[in-house]
Parts: C-alpha cells; structure tokens; sequence
C-alpha cells in the first residue's frame, strides 16, 4: 500500500507542470512597431522654373508722363537650401530668369522702346509643411535690366529693389517636387536718359525641382 501511494504522489509531481502549462492563459506576442519613413524639406535643392510678368512702368520727363503695361514670359532656374524643424521650415533662395518683356511706348511724340531681359533675386524663406506639401512666403532683394532705345541713342540699366511672394512645393518623391509661386517685384525708380522710370511688377510661375 506505502508503495502505490508513493507511485501515484510521483506521477502527480511530474504530471503538475504539464497541468500548470496547459492551465496558463497564452501570452500574447509583443507587436513590432513599424517605424514609417517621414519625409523632410530639409537640404540643398535646384530647379527650373517658367511663367509670365506683368511689368508696370511710369515714365515721365517735366511736363509730360506715360504709364505702360510690359507683359511677357521667363524662363529660369532656382536654387536654394532648407532646414525644417517639425513643421516650420526656413531656407534662403536664389533666381535668375530671362525675360521677354517689350514695349514701344509714344512719351512727348518720342518713340521709344522699352524691355527687360535678365533679372533675379535673393529671398529668405519661410515655410509651414504638412507631409511632402511645403506652404511658404518669401521676402527680398530684387533685381532687373531695363533696355530703352530712344533717337537719341540707347541705354542699359539695372534696377535694384525687394521682392515678396508666396507659393506651395509639393514632392512627388524623395527628391522630385513641383513648385507653384506668385512674387511682387518693386524695383523703384531710376533715371535713364532724362526720363524717371518706375517699375513694379507682378510674377506668376511653375517650376520643377530636385532635393539633394
């Protein structure tokens, strides 16, 4: 009798952690966060960009006055650098375009012909990115040269002033984005050939790019 009673204590204990086992809820597998890649405006970055300015000039000698409008089409290129802190984004810009802007303009019975061809500028940068889409503002310098040929000869000048504008950047992908923008130039008022010539002028462009 000690004997069966000591046979069926033994196989209890080895049986005990088996029963324990198979008693034991299940653990569940800790789950594996996927980290998901976020993208930043962050870098240097160059592009290309075309569009259309509407130049308003004043011309006026003493006794007489002309205002014209001188729209034509650019075509330039951009490069610039970003840092992005969570949202916010700051950066510094720079441009320089080829402009078709030509008029003929009739001040005092004189013809005289007016254009743009180079212009540029420098702008700071300011922005506010919700994922690959970049809202930003700009604020600057400014420049253009100006061409008016007149019969008593002709002359080239440049026109220094500031610039503000606002636009979006949108990337398509780590590297490639597009870019929409509006800029208002003022380039102030300079004298070429006794003639006071004051000029502002509204932008709009579209431009591609690419992000080192």
């Amino acid at each position: 009798m000690p004997v069966r009673v000591s046979v069926v204590l033994a196989a209890l204990v080895l049986a005990a952690p088996a029963l324990a086992a198979d008693l034991a809820p299940p653990v569940e597998p800790v789950p594996v966060e996927s980290s998901v890649p976020v993208f930043s405006w962050t870098g240097p970055y160059a592009g290309l960009r075309g569009g259309v300015g509407f130049l308003q000039g004043d011309f006026s000698i003493p006794g007489a006055s002309a205002s014209e409008n001188i729209s034509g089409g650019l075509l330039g290129g951009f490069v610039g650098a970003n840092y992005q802190m969570d949202n916010i984004v700051v950066g510094i810009e720079g441009n320089l375009n080829y402009n078709w802007n030509k008029t003929d303009i009739d001040v005092i019975g004189t013809d005289t012909d007016v254009k743009t061809d180079v212009s540029g500028s420098v702008v700071g940068r300011l922005g506010y990115a919700v994922d690959q889409t970049l809202f930003f503002a700009t604020a600057g310098w400014a420049a253009t040269r100006v061409g008016i040929d007149t019969a008593a000869g002709s002359e080239d000048h440049t026109f220094n002033g500031w610039t503000v504008g606002a636009g979006v950047d949108y990337a398509f992908s780590d590297t490639l984005f597009g870019r929409a923008e509006y800029s208002y130039n003022n380039f102030g008022t300079e004298r070429i050939q006794g003639t006071d010539v004051d000029l502002d002028e509204h932008v709009v462009t579209a431009g591609i790019g690419m992000k080192f």
